[in-house]
């Protein structure tokens, strides 16, 4: 547990912030509030506890004062594109680790690209997409591949309910288009590809209780970044069901609505990882409810591995890379529910 360590979580006040806080606090952790409006701060601070710290990326002191005497920062602050790199560096400079939330590929891309000469130097820990797109694809592919050294391809189905965008997905989505221009991209023979036509649909056929679904194939998620970086699949392909798909890309779409206590919505969800070698299948699954509250016991659950030294590697590290996957994702009980398949 955390015995009392601050934890910087920056972009505190954000609908991801308020449950990782959430989370923190319930763990023992000491989280301190960290974000760019001091209004905001301001106004949950009843909810969320009562320090809190205005910094700004383009105000490297303002960012060295808020992570001063934290054990770690998570940043949950987008879009990444912004945001990433100043907070990596005040990390860097604290000499503490550093988690995020993202799910923007590009950012995700940015960030193992631009840090791992550094991190890996300096002994640091950097862990990009420690959330439900992103991290936990990434560990139930990697529960899935077991002791396979390399595979053939690698499936991450979502089978979404619905899916009601926060105002922050919003805008990393609009900075990726901003970035990416017309082009969708798919990693296919190893490498990135970027294309123009539409991505394909396809039936998928989910385990129950979801069942057969139609999915838009090479809908590219953060896990399409994460997966490569440590497993040897040369072909790596998310799919999004197709409700899902048409509510975060309608403009009208509202943000998630609390259905209890927690804050949590009523979405669910289950995810079936598929990894393929030769003839053989190995699968891993995972149900739950609310993508987004999820993320909280899913970046918490690695912040207190890395603190506490159970890991498997430094620098800048996917979730299956630097943890132990399946102790992992059994540790998320009671907030998932797993099943690996032979």
């Amino acid at each position: 547990m955390g015995a009392g360590q601050q934890v910087a979580v920056f972009g505190a006040y954000g609908h991801t912030g308020r449950f990782v806080v959430a989370e923190l606090v319930a763990r023992g952790f000491v989280p301190v509030r960290v974000g760019r409006d001091a209004g905001r701060l301001t106004a949950s601070a009843d909810r969320s506890g009562p320090e809190a710290r205005v910094a700004t990326v383009d105000d490297p002191d303002s960012l060295d004062r808020a992570l001063a005497g934290t054990a770690a920062v998570i940043n949950c602050a987008g879009p990444f594109a912004s945001t990433a790199a100043p907070v990596i560096e005040a990390a860097l400079r604290a000499g503490i680790p550093y988690l995020d939330v993202a799910a923007e590929l590009e950012a995700n891309l940015d960030t193992f690209a631009h840090f791992a000469d550094r991190a890996r130097e300096a002994s640091a820990v950097i862990v990009p997409a420690m959330a439900f797109f992103g991290g936990l694809g990434d560990l139930l592919t990697t529960a899935a591949m077991g002791d396979w050294t390399r595979a053939d391809e690698a499936h991450i189905a979502y089978g979404l309910s619905s899916w009601h965008p926060t105002a922050g997905t919003r805008r990393s989505g609009a900075v990726s288009r901003q970035r990416r221009g017309e082009r969708r991209m798919r990693f296919t023979g190893g490498r990135w590809e970027y294309r123009t036509d539409a991505p394909p649909v396809r039936e998928w056929s989910f385990p129950a209780p979801v069942g057969p679904r139609p999915v838009v194939a090479e809908f590219t998620m953060a896990d399409v970044v994460t997966v490569p970086s440590h497993l040897a699949i040369p072909d790596v392909t998310t799919y999004m069901t197709v409700e899902a798909v048409r509510d975060v890309a309608a403009p009208d779409t509202p943000a998630p609505s609390a259905a209890d206590d927690s804050g949590r919505s009523d979405q669910t969800f289950l995810i079936d990882a598929v990894v393929r070698s030769g003839g053989a299948e190995r699968r891993a699954v995972a149900r739950g409810r609310d993508i987004y509250a999820v993320t909280a016991p899913l970046v918490v659950e690695a912040l207190d591995r890395v603190l506490t030294g159970r890991t498997l590697a430094t620098g800048v590290t996917a979730a299956g890379a630097i943890f132990d996957a399946p102790d992992f994702l059994r540790a998320l009980s009671p907030h998932i529910t797993l099943e690996l398949l032979p």
